[in-house]
């Protein structure tokens, strides 16, 4: 039957079965998810994050979330010193479809500091996980290999411990096609060197909460 669209007949056949139907979703590149963000498009309140051209929303952050980042901070500003600048919860312009906002990662200087561009390398980026682990484990490490960050971390709130990510390879079975092959879990009182600072030594209890 026809019908009226812009001013304009159309014809519009019904579907033979709408259980033949699927919807369709609306993918995002990062130049036009910047863009919505510079619009005001998103409320302050919004935590979101682009990955693969999807917006995710985050894990709501409670005291122990916030009061873990401050000590991974803490801790990696104490092993890296001024030879890396260590950001948290800021963007990172992984590719074309991805930004996404770990609660830290540990990026090149830039004089500028990143006024005309968010960073796009990281050394090293590290999650802070407890409802949130199982995406974060199966999801973020596969998006951040993909990106070749040579190294993550996983913060398991749940367990008490630390997950360490390294080596990026192909893996058609990843959720993005790549993944980490070596990934160790550690508890105190061990020690982690960042790839960043091999000669330090942060333990892993002063990570954790």
């Amino acid at each position: 039957m026809p019908s009226a669209v812009d001013g304009k007949l159309v014809n519009v056949t019904a579907p033979a079965s709408t259980s033949a139907l699927s919807p369709q979703t609306r993918r995002w590149t990062r130049v036009e998810y910047e863009r919505l963000v510079e619009l005001g498009v998103f409320q302050p309140c919004e935590r979101l994050e682009l990955m693969d051209g999807v917006l995710v929303v985050r894990e709501p952050q409670g005291s122990r979330h916030a009061g873990t980042i401050r000590r991974v901070l803490a801790a990696l500003r104490r092993a890296l010193g001024d030879d890396w600048q260590i950001d948290s919860q800021l963007p990172i312009a992984l590719d074309d479809d991805s930004e996404p906002e770990p609660d830290v990662a540990v990026v090149p200087h830039d004089p500028g500091a990143y006024v005309d561009a968010h960073p796009s390398r990281a050394a090293l980026i590290v999650e802070v996980a407890e409802a949130s682990y199982r995406f974060d484990r199966e999801h973020k490490t596969s998006l951040y290999a993909r990106a070749r960050v040579p190294e993550c971390w996983i913060i398991d709130l749940l367990h008490h411990s630390l997950e360490v990510y390294r080596e990026p390879e192909a893996s058609p079975d990843a959720p993005y096609a790549w993944r980490y092959r070596n990934v160790t879990t550690q508890r105190p009182p061990a020690t982690v060197a960042p790839l960043a600072a091999p000669g330090s030594s942060i333990p892993v209890a002063d990570l954790l909460p």
